[in-house]
């Protein structure tokens, strides 16, 4: 089987039980968790480029202004994605974030479509309305706009296509992303540290030391994301991505007990029937391009 698509299997799974991660740190302001992820994110990455010999290497490949462009919007992108989704978490909208993650696929899928000219037959555009349905009836049983889900959607979303074009390796494009992101997040820290409403070596060792281990368990998934997205076509990605929202959601509702009516449960219902269809129809066709590959070769 295709090595992307078991890196994006095991990125997925681990996003997927984020939100317990996260909860655990909700003592932690958000803004200030984020700047955490960034630093020790960057530190572990750098670490990791000095262990393998790499580092003249990863200078040199960076010293390009499009390069240092096309980062500068990942990393963007990234940084408001990480902020969303752990504010959301830590305010009791895990739910909401599992939807945001149910219409990130759809977009992604789209994007393949309109950027990269991917085909999709009539079987993968049947479920694709119905799971479009579905999240517009979500959409009006919640009673308002669903922005926290529609920020992290278009901002992950977007991510993975600029992930698709990046010319860095993953783990080169992490580090450049994460560098991006460093020094306003170190600023941050210590002007928190000054005024006195820092969280590090406030609470105890445990929480120290998962705050530094934000960085190691945000690397980790990242770099296995940033992998599969240049060796699977983004259709397939899309479908992959159904994995982390429905553990999100089942956390969510089973083990935090969010409130869930049975207004949103049908809007779901008709979302997770579409996903069923629609990865079904999307699967067979991509192993039978991948066949069809193995075989003029």
């Amino acid at each position: 089987m295709n090595k992307g698509l078991w890196y994006a299997i095991a990125a997925y799974v681990w996003w997927g039980f984020f939100p317990i991660y996260w909860k655990l740190l909700k003592h932690v302001p958000a803004i200030q968790l984020i700047g955490h992820r960034i630093v020790w994110s960057f530190a572990s990455l750098i670490i990791v480029i000095l262990i393998i010999g790499q580092w003249k290497e990863f200078r040199n490949s960076v010293y390009n202004l499009k390069v240092l462009r096309l980062y500068l919007l990942a990393a963007i992108l990234i940084g408001v994605n990480w902020f969303m989704y752990v504010w959301a978490v830590n305010a009791g909208h895990i739910v909401e974030t599992s939807l945001g993650y149910y219409i990130n696929p759809l977009l992604s899928v789209f994007m393949g479509v309109i950027f990269f000219r991917e085909r999709l037959n009539l079987w993968q555009w049947i479920p694709i309305g119905m799971a479009a349905i579905g999240v517009i009836y979500l959409t009006i049983s919640m009673g308002a706009l669903p922005w926290i889900a529609l920020i992290l959607a278009f901002s992950f979303a977007s991510y993975g296509l600029v992930k698709k074009v990046a010319p860095l390796s993953s783990l080169y494009g992490l580090t450049l992303e994460t560098f991006i992101l460093f020094l306003p997040a170190a600023f941050f820290l210590l002007y928190s540290e000054q005024t006195g409403s820092g969280a590090f070596t406030h609470y105890g060792m445990l929480s120290d030391l998962m705050i530094a281990g934000a960085g190691v368990i945000t690397t980790i998934p990242l770099l296995l994301f940033a992998s599969a997205a240049k060796r699977i076509p983004l259709s397939l990605v899309g479908i992959l991505q159904y994995i982390s929202p429905t553990l999100q959601f089942l956390i969510g509702v089973l083990f935090y007990k969010e409130p869930f009516s049975f207004e949103q449960f049908l809007g779901y219902l008709l979302v997770w029937i579409a996903l069923i269809i629609f990865g079904f129809s999307s699967f067979s066709s991509y192993r039978e391009k991948t066949i069809t590959a193995a075989e003029m070769e």
